[in-house]
């Protein structure tokens, strides 16, 4: 999740915009109309009829910079794809609450019988820096009384005590190290819900770590049996 700049007065600038449906995406349409819908066609008619049949779901950040279906080049009805900030994977719990991703996995997993999942993070993570910055001492004030993100990226904090830190880290290093973490702890809370866990011993689902390096457009993936990650065209 990318960070919005503040002013110099501490307020967030705000522009008048068109109250109109945005026209960069009507333009985005008609683009994607003219060209892909015309070649696909009859791909988006059979996925209307038959309904999809994805093979795998990703977990991952909702930055709009790291978008799964781009990354993996994939076509419509090939991956299910939920994001959230910090592409985060709650533990299983049945508090009656809202649990959004959890519906999610569930019905990946229940209904559409996928059979990779696919944690991906990212570097440069807004969700993983504001958490960094907690884990350094700094204070920060919440976006809104009723600190959505803070609240959310708080799931991460198991994640801060069990890297391995020497306390001479730079700011890029920890954060790193942090993103790294997130990705291994969700994928540990994918294997406390019982669909997954079931499926996981019958070998039947398997899961699967990424991270994606914005700047560079590298994907490293992790290692199963280590946790350590890897480019897989390196």
């Amino acid at each position: 999740m990318s960070q919005d700049k503040e002013s110099a007065s501490g307020k967030r600038r705000r522009e008048l915009v068109d109250p109109g449906f945005p026209r960069k995406l009507l333009g985005g349409y008609a683009h994607f109309r003219k060209n892909r819908l015309a070649r696909e066609r009859e791909r988006y008619e059979q996925l209307a009829e038959t309904g999809q049949k994805p093979d795998t779901m990703i977990i991952a950040c909702c930055d709009s910079r790291s978008a799964p279906e781009t990354i993996f080049g994939t076509a419509p009805g090939e991956i299910f794809v939920v994001r959230n900030v910090a592409n985060i994977m709650p533990p299983y719990e049945t508090n009656g609450e809202y649990h959004g991703t959890s519906a999610a996995l569930e019905f990946a997993v229940q209904e559409l019988r996928v059979k990779h999942i696919v944690v991906m993070g990212h570097g440069r993570c807004g969700g993983v820096g504001a958490f960094r910055r907690q884990v350094s001492g700094e204070v920060s004030q919440p976006l809104s009384p009723g600190d959505f993100i803070g609240k959310w990226i708080s799931l991460l904090e198991p994640v801060a005590h069990n890297i391995d830190r020497t306390g001479n880290e730079t700011e890029e290093e920890l954060q790193k190290m942090l993103e790294y973490g997130s990705i291994r702890q969700s994928i540990e809370h994918l294997k406390t819900f019982p669909c997954v866990s079931i499926l996981l011993e019958r070998e039947q689902i398997g899961l699967h770590g990424a991270w994606f390096d914005i700047s560079s457009g590298e994907l490293w993936t992790m290692d199963a049996e280590t946790g350590e990650f890897e480019q897989p065209f390196g």
